[in-house]
């Protein structure tokens, strides 16, 4: 059975959180109360974190699942713009954007 792309997905977004938080792997496995090569590991394919395990990483960095799975760090795009947008509608005025993707998709 071969990596997939959530497998590739959960290595590089670690990866890609740990660099921004300017810590090493080393480090990183230390504070989550692992061993100094458990990221290393985690990184490189030899393994990957059991969802707790997960959680506590996205605690790490102080996000929640959301945040972690659809990264939307930049605050000034518009993507980033958008979606804090759609949070705010309700259900009629997301149906009304919706028909209006569909009417651009075509």
């Amino acid at each position: 059975m071969g990596e997939n792309n959530y497998d590739a997905f959960v290595r590089n977004r670690i990866t890609e959180l740990r660099l921004k938080k300017n810590v090493s792997e080393h480090k990183m496995s230390l504070d989550l109360g692992k061993s100094g090569a458990y990221i290393r590991s985690i990184t490189n394919g030899t393994a990957l974190p059991s969802l707790k395990e997960l959680f506590n990483i996205m605690a790490y960095f102080n996000m929640n699942p959301a945040e972690f799975f659809s990264p939307t760090e930049d605050k000034f795009t518009t993507y980033f713009h958008l979606c804090e947008q759609l949070r705010t509608f309700d259900e009629d005025d997301l149906k009304k954007v919706q028909t209006f993707i569909s009417w651009i998709e075509k």
